[in-house]
């Protein structure tokens, strides 16, 4: 594989960025969120996207190559009352297009996310990622994250 570095525009995501981010997802075989391009889907998206938009705390995000989304990626600050009232900022959601990895896309968008954090005063960044996906896992590390937390999960429906 060819690992040149892509430059990419990492900007807000809007309404008309719906359809792609989608496609990154149902183009996920670890993901295991059901993610479809199935239109009769379309409208569950454009109201997550809506709450995410209204939302002053989340922010998503697109990553940008020649006008076409390559990689997308969401935060959101979490204040709480531990460590005297900090915050961090907690990264997910997190994909690139199949084809592109390795190109450098993901590394500009978590850093995108950590600069953020820094700006909006974060003590911390922090993130998931499924259990499978050890290259991911090497990826994070290499950028300096470090496994600290075990994660449960309860299944709502």
């Amino acid at each position: 594989m060819n690992s040149e570095r892509i430059e990419v525009l990492i900007r807000p995501a809007g309404r008309r960025d719906i359809a792609a981010i989608v496609v990154l997802f149902a183009d996920d075989p670890l993901g295991g969120h059901g993610d479809t391009t199935d239109e009769s889907a379309h409208p569950r998206y454009e109201a997550a996207f809506g709450r995410i938009a209204a939302s002053p705390n989340d922010m998503l995000y697109v990553a940008e190559l020649e006008g076409e989304v390559v990689g997308t990626f969401q935060t959101t600050l979490v204040t709480t009352m531990s460590g005297q009232g900090s915050s961090s900022l907690t990264i997910a959601a997190v994909q690139a297009r199949a084809d592109l990895r390795g190109h450098g896309i993901g590394e500009q968008m978590m850093r995108f996310a950590i600069e953020e954090a820094r700006a909006k005063g974060a003590r911390l960044v922090q993130l998931m990622s499924n259990g499978k996906r050890t290259d991911a896992h090497r990826f994070y590390e290499r950028l300096g994250f470090a496994k600290s937390h075990a994660g449960f999960k309860m299944k709502l429906r």
